[in-house]
């Protein structure tokens, strides 16, 4: 796979984790939503906040050169945040909104770049105001990992709070790869898992209790 396949993979994901997350918590009231569960940004709203918050800290990074008119044009509308703790979207309504949007134009963006993007080197300065420069392409890698960390943290959230959220790995995305599943009858050319990773062998003393086919 080349890298821009992965990029755009990696929006897509993002975009369909979210819709997924996002229903997820529509089955929590406000109060439980907003309640402080002890997380790193309290709540799960919180949480699928700070999300919002840094995603537009990135993406106006990102449009800071001007060399994507995608971004450029998304400006107007894409938070400005004072803080990492901002809550640009007060309730689960308006971070559904939110959510889409960015999400769209995180697509629309991915969509447009080309090979030598990845290679432009982004001159900005953290919130301490310390200056960096590096690719743009690590920095993608960078800002889909953070996302998937925080999605970690809101469905560990959901969890408690009695939700489960369900499977949100990258294999359970529709759509994820082109290929389909093999019958057993074609899968003879498979060599088995290595025993680094087969199942263990019981205990003897487990196998020997273990009930008997009749």
């Amino acid at each position: 796979m080349d890298a821009l396949r992965h990029v755009r993979l990696m929006a897509e994901y993002n975009r369909w984790s979210n819709r997924w997350l996002l229903d997820a918590a529509s089955k929590l009231d406000a109060h439980a939503l907003a309640q402080d569960r002890g997380a790193f940004f309290g709540s799960i709203l919180g949480t699928l906040n700070h999300l919002v918050v840094t995603d537009s800290i990135w993406l106006h990074r990102f449009d800071a050169p001007g060399h994507w008119d995608t971004l450029r044009e998304a400006s107007g509308w894409l938070p400005r945040p004072a803080s990492l703790r901002d809550t640009p979207c007060p309730d689960l309504g308006a971070l559904v909104a939110m959510r889409e949007r960015i999400d769209a134009l995180i697509v629309a963006w991915c969509d447009e770049l080309i090979f030598n993007d990845l290679d432009r080197v982004l001159v900005y300065r953290n919130r301490a105001g310390e200056p960096f420069q590096r690719q743009v392409g690590p920095l993608l890698s960078h800002f889909f990992n953070h996302q998937t960390h925080h999605r970690g943290q809101a469905s560990a959230l959901l969890f408690q709070a009695g939700v489960d959220p369900g499977a949100t790995d990258l294999i359970a995305m529709p759509g994820f790869d082109p290929f389909t599943e093999i019958s057993e009858e074609e899968a003879g050319d498979i060599p088995p898992p290595p025993p680094s990773v087969a199942l263990p062998t019981p205990p003897a003393s487990i196998a020997a209790n273990a009930p008997r086919e009749s």
